[in-house]
């Protein structure tokens, strides 16, 4: 009964910043790979970020430098730090969980609506 929920989205203009959040529970948190992803209309859904369960990260070329993934172990939560934000941003953002010890398993939140207007 792994459950992820997202907050944070919402409606900013180009240059601004937002915070993601990713709840989890139902599962031992720290032993998960953490993701971040998006899906725009009529786009593919992509990789955005992603955390290891040892704390290392990668990004997705368009958002290199502007965003930062981050985990709360003790919290049992992930963060998405959205700066300097473009309209090409906009788009429906999840948060993906992966247990290494299973490969195959994974969850999925809802998604969070994020809008960057110009």
């Amino acid at each position: 009964q792994v459950q992820l929920v997202e907050s944070g989205g919402g409606l900013v203009q180009a240059g601004g910043s937002l915070r993601l959040s990713c709840a989890a529970s139902g599962t031992i948190f720290s032993i998960n790979n953490m993701g971040w992803y998006r899906q725009a209309p009529g786009k593919q859904r992509e990789l955005v970020a992603l955390i290891t369960n040892g704390g290392r990260t990668d990004y997705a070329d368009s958002v290199k430098g502007r965003f930062t993934i981050s985990r709360d172990n003790a919290k049992n939560t992930v963060h998405l730090q959205m700066n300097s934000l473009k309209p090409e941003d906009t788009a429906v953002y999840y948060c993906n969980l992966e247990n290494p010890f299973s490969k195959g398993t994974e969850y999925w939140g809802q998604g969070t609506q994020v809008t960057v207007s110009s």
